[in-house]
């Protein structure tokens, strides 16, 4: 094992650690019989990613971490949005409008309205929406061809770098450990992977 492979594996070791569940096996069945429309919902994370990290950027002006973490992820969030449109526009996939995942709003639900609090847990949702991304980016690549793979698998480092800077972040934040919040929205997030949705989505649960 190489010392870029080491690494990869321990970053997917710590956030298989960190998430309440494995994606569902009928997520990964419907995500092969589905990859166009995959590919769809994949570009649309990544735009509303690099947009969330900017609308954090013009929030918290005094913020000096979170500016300088923030603006990295969205250059990077934007440029998976080009690398995806890019693979879309050579498989002659149509790009267009697609309806969210009740994912991320279930979520955000239950962030809480006033600051400190609120960012302490946009920060948390943050970490597990980039946690659970790389998790399943990581429990594709077995099953799609080369280009789709690599792609897939070289998102896999930045994708854990981001978890880890939205972690540090809620942490500054709330002055200490978030580990009491980070089980609260756990208990959700389960809930969402794992119970049946009645549209494929990258963060979908499964359908039946």
């Amino acid at each position: 094992m190489n010392n870029k492979t080491g690494t990869t594996a321990q970053a997917l070791q710590e956030i298989h650690d960190f998430l309440p569940c494995a994606t569902p096996q009928q997520w990964i069945d419907n995500a092969l019989a589905n990859q166009d429309l995959m590919l769809i919902d994949h570009a649309h994370c990544e735009k509303k990613a690099a947009s969330t990290a900017l609308s954090l950027m013009y929030r918290y002006v005094d913020n000096t971490n979170l500016l300088n973490k923030m603006s990295r992820l969205a250059r990077e969030e934007l440029r998976h949005f080009e690398q995806v449109l890019s693979i879309i526009t050579k498989r002659e996939v149509e790009y267009c409008h697609l309806t969210p995942a009740r994912y991320a709003a279930g979520l955000r639900a239950e962030v809480r309205t006033e600051d400190p609090g609120r960012l302490v847990d946009v920060m948390v949702v943050g970490a597990i929406i980039e946690a659970r991304s790389c998790e399943r980016f990581a429990a594709l690549v077995p099953f799609l061809d080369e280009e789709l793979a690599d792609f897939y698998n070289s998102l896999l480092k930045s994708e854990a770098r981001h978890y880890r800077d939205y972690l540090a972040l809620a942490e500054q934040a709330n002055g200490g450990s978030v580990d009491a919040r980070v089980g609260e929205f756990m208990a959700i997030e389960k809930q969402l992977i794992l119970e049946p949705d009645s549209e494929f989505r990258f963060h979908s649960g499964p359908v039946t």
